[in-house]
């Protein structure tokens, strides 16, 4: 008996020596990759010091919030030929231009605040940041910047998701319920927001032109507000796009089949669509990207908000139609 306890102790001892070098392994790991990742956005500030460089064709992800952005912008940040930060860049662009200079009225950034300081400054960043003068950005607010970006960048690249009205407008309402997540930037607002007779107290996602008189409506209002605004903005920025510039896909019709609208994109976009591509986006859905739900259509219908968006639907059917719906 002493034998066998013995050797459970050291069982044991080892057990916890393994896990203390995994963590430790894995702590050296992480430092390894920061530093590394520091020295070379250093290197890269140097050399754009001695030759600045510029973005060439980049890509920009536009569309409503919780229509499937993320979705088009983490596939597109998998390919190796294009530069990617990985994350939404509202900070970046906000710093940029704050919301303080157009008085907290809408995160659309003007088209004639472009200017070549601004070029110089998104290059630098994103170059800096990922060593590729080609790459893919995302937030929740270009939608409304579009034609800022483009005279930015004339050879840009939009890809505009869409989705239907309910499905799109289910999604907003379980996000403003995640102030934590997607409402980080509307903490200095001088409104009082006491949407949904108070439940909802933090501005989410996005602030468009008019949204002030919103600040005391139902969550189905505002949702809609958010999916009529942003889906307008764009359809009027569209016809500033040349076509082969300007891609477009439906959530519905992406989630149907991810690999053959992948591959459109990719190709619209010249960019290489290869096997190990087609190998993610075949599986893409299996690991979906922050989404509240399982991934299907009209999910709305049989949902917790299915009266609230029952009720708001028929105030959409003019940008739905627009919309292809």
């Amino acid at each position: 008996m002493r034998q066998i306890s013995l050797l459970n102790f050291i069982n044991a001892l080892k057990l916890r020596a393994t896990g203390f070098m995994n963590e430790l392994t894995e702590k050296i790991i992480k430092n390894l990759s920061f530093y590394s990742k520091k020295a070379l956005i250093q290197y890269r500030n140097f050399h754009y010091l001695l030759k600045p460089v510029t973005l060439i064709k980049p890509i920009f992800v536009v569309g409503c919030s919780r229509a499937g952005t993320t979705l088009i912008y983490k596939t597109f940040s998998q390919s190796k030929h294009i530069g990617s930060l990985n994350k939404e860049t509202h900070d970046f662009w906000a710093e940029l231009h704050p919301l303080t200079e157009r008085f907290w009225n809408s995160h659309a950034i003007e088209q004639t605040f472009a200017s070549a300081i601004d070029k110089s400054k998104v290059s630098k960043y994103f170059y800096t940041q990922t060593g590729q003068t080609r790459v893919v950005d995302k937030n929740n607010q270009n939608g409304l910047s579009i034609p800022y970006l483009y005279q930015l960048f004339p050879d840009a690249h939009f890809i505009f998701i869409k989705r239907n009205a309910g499905d799109n407008i289910d999604s907003l309402i379980h996000g403003w319920g995640k102030s934590n997540e997607f409402a980080t930037w509307s903490k200095n607002l001088t409104e009082t927001i006491a949407i949904e007779q108070g439940k909802y107290q933090q501005w989410c996602f996005f602030l468009a032109e008019g949204w002030r008189h919103l600040t005391k409506a139902s969550i189905e209002q505002v949702c809609a507000f958010q999916y009529r605004t942003m889906n307008e903005a764009i359809l009027v920025a569209k016809t500033l796009i040349p076509q082969h510039q300007w891609h477009e896909v439906a959530y519905e019709t992406l989630i149907n089949q991810p690999v053959l609208e992948f591959e459109k994109l990719f190709q619209a976009c010249n960019l290489p669509f290869d096997e190990a591509m087609k190998n993610h986006c075949a599986a893409v859905l299996e690991t979906p990207y922050n989404t509240f739900s399982e991934i299907r259509v009209d999910k709305w219908k049989d949902g917790s908000n299915q009266e609230k968006i029952s009720a708001i639907l028929p105030t959409l059917a003019d940008i739905s139609l627009q919309l292809g719906y």
